[in-house]
């Protein structure tokens, strides 16, 4: 059942408040596709299709969100990323640009009206924001500039250059602050109410602290502090589960950070919940894929009891849900943190 204060509960968590019940996100976009019915190609390559599937799923599990992520190589595509099509997986890519000083000088920023899949991403987000309104937080997606320079060169060569061509990912990068924000800009217009800033190459899991400081956060920053004029919502997502990245997160400025599983929720919210609104944890393979619904219902109440706590939270899992994960587990996780996301609930 769509919930009309849907907005206002999330300004209010992002402001560390208390709202009237906590909102309920899930990364779902394999499992909805799954559910709704057709190949993962078909959502990606039809817009009608893709749309209709995030309204139905809506509807049947009652998520608080649209998410709009079918794959990361939307706004890349257009500046010569070679990408393959599989059936029910997103989108990977088997050919990068060469990391040179020539590539940046060549890059241009593609036009979201007319370039690749970017008209009808757009054109999704309008269709879903007419079809349900403020009833749902309407989510599009950009990568942010860190991770987009590895999309661009592929996540080795870029790493590589942490230590070989340091000035060529900067170079990068600034021109990626350009592009995301651009792109997320022309997503909000057509109706986004927040973008998923996804960072994972930025990540505890590549990178250290010392270069997160250096590489990503300012950029990050950049592309966030120009969407969140433009009076939308900036989710930030590097699938961190490392304390001492999760403290510099905290601090750019983002609307709110989405923690990965492999961290107790309780060390988050203890280190930086007075800081910025939290979201995710829950682990979308361990408990939900291979999980029994017993075991959904208890870590989803106990991920909602700790999370919700003095406000400034919103429920997701961690990462995204696997497209075979058992129908009965996510809609467990779904009624379970309904049930419990009142104020009023024990």
């Amino acid at each position: 059942m769509v919930y009309s204060r849907i907005l206002d509960d999330i300004k209010t968590c992002i402001n560390l408040g208390v709202p009237e019940r906590v909102p309920i996100f899930a990364l779902g976009e394999q499992f909805d596709v799954r559910m709704y019915g057709i190949t993962y190609a078909e959502y990606t390559e039809n817009p009608e299709k893709m749309a209709n599937c995030h309204i139905e799923i809506v509807r049947r599990f009652g998520y608080d969100w649209i998410y709009l992520n079918p794959d990361d190589y939307i706004e890349f595509e257009p500046l010569g990323i070679k990408t393959t099509r599989m059936e029910n997986i997103p989108r990977t890519a088997y050919e990068y640009l060469p990391p040179t000083w020539n590539t940046v000088k060549d890059l241009r920023l593609p036009n979201p009206k007319k370039d690749g899949r970017m008209p009808d991403f757009l054109k999704v987000i309008r269709k879903v924001k007419k079809e349900l309104g403020d009833t749902v937080c309407v989510t599009g997606r950009v990568a942010a500039p860190f991770s987009s320079v590895a999309l661009l060169y592929g996540i080795n060569e870029t790493l590589k250059l942490i230590y070989k061509n340091p000035e060529l990912i900067e170079k990068t990068a600034k021109f990626f602050v350009e592009l995301q924000t651009m792109w997320g800009k022309a997503q909000i217009k057509a109706g986004a109410d927040a973008i998923w800033l996804g960072d994972c190459v930025a990540s505890s899991h590549f990178i250290s602290p010392k270069h997160y400081l250096e590489f990503a956060a300012k950029e990050a920053q950049e592309v966030s502090e120009s969407l969140k004029k433009e009076g939308t919502f900036i989710f930030y997502h590097a699938g961190e589960d490392a304390l001492p990245h999760i403290k510099i997160m905290a601090d750019p400025g983002f609307s709110c950070l989405n923690i990965g599983e492999g961290i107790d929720i309780k060390e988050v919210k203890e280190a930086v919940g007075n800081r910025v609104c939290l979201m995710g944890n829950l682990d979308p393979i361990k408990v939900l894929q291979y999980g029994t619904t017993k075991e959904v219902e208890e870590e989803t109440k106990r991920i909602m009891k700790i999370g919700k706590k003095n406000g400034g939270y919103i429920f997701n899992t961690g990462e995204g849900i696997p497209r075979d994960t058992p129908e009965e587990n996510v809609r467990t996780m779904i009624q379970t943190a309904k049930k419990h996301s009142s104020y009023q609930a024990i």
